[in-house]
């Protein structure tokens, strides 16, 4: 089934889609990488980028809520929708809200965990960001594996969205995934 202008995301929604998808997977691989380097100058400088990567992520997340909240996504095709049991369309709609819910709290809960631990956030090395909570070490420590937690579970939510694009691709083979894969048009 061709994917019409009127049934795609906008090129600017697509472009945020795929360049969050790259950063959210990279920051996961290289938060994976720090935690287990021994304690030295380098790792120090790993947490600073992962910190940087975080803000940007959190940064570039607000761009995608503002530009979804201003151009609405496209509806589904009608012989799609009619296709899809009803609990698929509600699986749809509430990973896609988990996602945007974690694609905020997991940066957020960082930058409060950094704050409460006593390590300021300076984005780049040029901005110092205002501490999120005071700092306070018995805090950071109750907070610091909600960070993982909540990261665990946007990987768990990526996925679950990723295997059902590739459902659709595929076993349905409806033309989904042409909605927001770049430069396709039909």
């Amino acid at each position: 089934m061709p994917s019409s202008p009127a049934h795609r995301y906008t090129t600017t929604a697509i472009a945020l889609h795929w360049v969050l998808a790259a950063a959210l997977l990279g920051l996961l691989v290289f938060g994976w990488y720090m935690v287990g380097l021994p304690f030295s100058p380098a790792k120090l400088k790993y947490y600073n980028w992962h910190k940087w990567a975080g803000v940007t992520i959190l940064l570039l997340s607000v761009l995608r809520l503002v530009w979804r909240l201003a151009h609405r996504p496209p509806a589904l095709p009608a012989r799609m929708a009619a296709a899809m049991p009803r609990w698929q369309h509600l699986a749809h709609h509430g990973v896609h809200h988990l996602l945007y819910a974690l694609f905020f709290a997991v940066p957020l809960i960082g930058w409060a965990y950094s704050s409460a631990a006593g390590f300021p956030i300076v984005w780049f090395g040029l901005w110092q960001l205002p501490d999120f909570v005071p700092a306070n070490p018995a805090l950071a420590e109750a907070i610091k594996p909600w960070h993982m937690l909540t990261a665990y579970t946007l990987v768990a939510l990526a996925g679950l969205h990723i295997a059902a694009a590739l459902k659709h691709q595929v076993i349905d083979r409806d033309g989904l995934l042409r909605r927001m894969w770049p430069g396709s048009t039909r």
